[in-house]
């Protein structure tokens, strides 16, 4: 396994992070087990994973992280009492602080060229910026990696650690990203990267995972606060060209202006190749609340594998609608809606707890 830093790679080492949307290996999970992440409800959380295997094993394999041996026999009953082919199923004991393994887990991006195939991009974690116990999470790609055999570069600007959250970023896989300015460019609140600039945080990026160009967005939807302004509850790549952007009809929500000064941020962008892109506007549900706090719910945070798309639901009568654009996006694909009420108590959905391996 070699270590460097991407202000080191040798050029002819050039890479790309492809799309979501592109042929998976695998899908990774990390089975729950922390009842802070979800109040009052972690009895009934991991038969929503059990459901979400279900659904995606058909289409891939699905990685899961557990703890301990206990920990995957818990894990094993609920699946097999869901339906699912558990040999299409592997374990990983390596432990974690939380299941939003988006976040933490490893970001792989594939080498052009000459020796083209899967690389690790190990960002470094941090809990958000907020919680101190992180520090399980953030050692679970150099596990990965040292399993799978599979080559790990640590992304650094100069001799620092980078810190980013996979639910920060999305690409379409031909060298744009979408991100937001509240969380990348916080100096204040929730402080990823002390100290550094716009400029900074744009060169690592495109540097570890091939991008030419960076669509900055301005402020996540109300309730993100774990996150503080994570793209996948707000805006999406659906294709090369087009993005799906929440849409709150209620000019009295809080989420109504923050939503259209991101639409019309989007409508001056421009893609890699300078065309501007196509813009769906994906409503949003009705406010979510628990214990006085709006929770972030959130049609945007589906998750693309091989041959379904896992969106959430949340018994509201936008759900529907929701669903169906998200099928007309992708035909070749079932869309399948998981109850994401009791999940978005975490502050987070299903997207922030998948993530994808490249075929």
């Amino acid at each position: 396994m070699i270590r460097r830093s991407v202000d080191n790679a040798n050029i002819e080492q050039k890479w790309c992070m492809p799309a979501e949307w592109a042929p998976h290996e695998a899908t990774w999970l990390s089975w729950p087990h922390n009842p802070a992440d979800w109040p009052a409800k972690m009895g009934v959380i991991p038969w929503v994973f059990g459901e979400m295997v279900r659904k995606l094993a058909p289409g891939e394999v699905v990685r899961i992280l557990v703890n301990n041996q206990a920990h995957e026999n818990k894990a094993r009953s609920i699946l097999q009492s869901s339906g699912v082919e558990l040999h299409r199923v592997e374990f990983f004991r390596f432990k974690t602080d939380r299941s939003w393994v988006r976040d933490y887990g490893p970001i792989f991006i594939r080498r052009r060229g000459p020796g083209a195939g899967l690389v690790m991009a190990h960002f470094h974690f941090n809990g958000w910026a907020k919680f101190v116990d992180w520090t399980r999470d953030n050692a679970v790609p150099e596990k990965i990696s040292r399993k799978l055999e599979i080559e790990k570069i640590e992304v650094l600007h100069g001799d620092r650690p980078f810190v980013l959250e996979g639910g920060a970023i999305d690409v379409n896989g031909m060298g744009s990203l979408l991100t937001t300015e509240e969380c990348l460019l916080d100096q204040k609140r929730q402080v990823r990267n002390p100290g550094l600039s716009r400029k900074d945080i744009e060169g690592v990026l495109s540097e570890a995972l091939g991008l030419s160009n960076i669509i900055w967005l301005g402020k996540g939807i109300v309730g993100d606060e774990d996150t503080h302004g994570h793209v996948d509850d707000l805006c999406r790549f659906v294709g090369p060209r087009t993005v799906v952007l929440c849409h709150e009809k209620n000019v009295r929500d809080a989420n109504y202006r923050l939503l259209e000064e991101n639409r019309e941020r989007l409508e001056q962008a421009r893609l890699e190749d300078g065309s501007r892109m196509e813009i769906v506007r994906l409503p949003m549900p009705a406010p979510l609340y628990f214990d006085g706090r709006r929770l972030p719910a959130s049609y945007a945070n589906f998750y693309i594998a091989n041959s379904v798309v896992l969106a959430p639901t949340f018994n509201d009568p936008a759900d529907r609608m929701a669903l169906g654009m998200i099928g007309d996006l992708f035909p070749d694909r079932q869309v399948c809606g998981i109850h994401a009420v009791d999940l978005v108590l975490g502050l987070g959905a299903i997207h922030c707890l998948t993530q994808q391996q490249p075929a």
